[in-house]
């Protein structure tokens, strides 16, 4: 029952086309019980929502710091968005704000691998003290997964997701921190759900010049955009629920 109310929605799985539904019990049965904290937590802020950090401009690195990455790759601006070209073997960037926060969050972004076989937009991030990077693309280009949990990385730890990325497609990308929870969304379709109550979270010391907010590239050129953060409402915080 609980797999059919949520394909009915659409939430947190593929939406099943309209055809499929049973049209006059979903619309009367399922949704009078869906609340709108339960709703917003699923499909995120609309466009214009009050309190929204937009932490890139489109114009300039006004709030970030190229990555003190070895033989980092050229980061610049192009066409509105952080183009990171091919480093050896990382390039990247790394926010200087003060301001950021580090629980009851949703970090947002969209990116794009335009050359390359490994993640193109590694995104660290805050966890209450400490930090976690979320990869797309790593291990040969297919591997999704948080680096570190336990002090096992994405390739190895309960996170480890195949996601198939193509050349020159922008792909949105949605990050919820909780003091219990992460979750993460690729296109709405939701590739990590974990507590991480009780474990031990950090960085691989790759990525540590990332803190405490910031992107990656590994032998390949990325760019990001649209680069926001906002904080969580309280019904925000109580919708987004411990994985099943």
């Amino acid at each position: 029952m609980r797999n059919l109310f949520r394909r009915a929605l659409g939430i947190g799985l593929v939406s099943l086309p309209p055809t499929c539904l049973p049209r006059i019990t979903l619309a009367t049965v399922f949704v009078p019980v869906m609340s709108a904290g339960t709703l917003q937590a699923q499909s995120g802020p609309q466009p214009g929502t009050p309190g929204v950090l937009v932490l890139f401009d489109g114009k300039s690195l006004d709030g970030w710091k190229k990555t003190d990455f070895f033989r980092a790759g050229e980061v610049k601006i192009a066409d509105g968005t952080i183009l990171m070209s091919v480093g050896g073997s990382m390039t990247g960037v790394t926010s200087t704000r003060p301001d950021l926060p580090r629980t009851n969050y949703e970090l947002s972004y969209e990116a794009m691998r335009l050359a390359g076989r490994d993640f193109f937009a590694a995104a660290t991030f805050p966890v209450g003290k400490s930090y976690v990077t979320l990869i797309n693309g790593g291990w040969g280009g297919h591997v999704t997964g948080l680096s570190s949990l336990n002090g096992a990385d994405a390739s190895e730890n309960e996170t480890n997701g195949s996601f198939k990325f193509q050349d020159k497609t922008w792909y949105k990308f949605r990050v919820r921190v909780t003091d219990e929870v992460i979750r993460c969304w690729i296109d709405e379709k939701e590739i990590v759900a974990v507590d991480h109550s009780g474990m031990q979270v950090g960085t691989r010391i790759e990525t540590r010049e990332n803190q405490p907010l910031g992107f990656a590239t590994w032998e390949t050129t990325g760019a990001v955009r649209k680069v926001e953060l906002r904080r969580l409402s309280p019904a925000e915080i109580a919708a987004t629920r411990k994985p099943e």
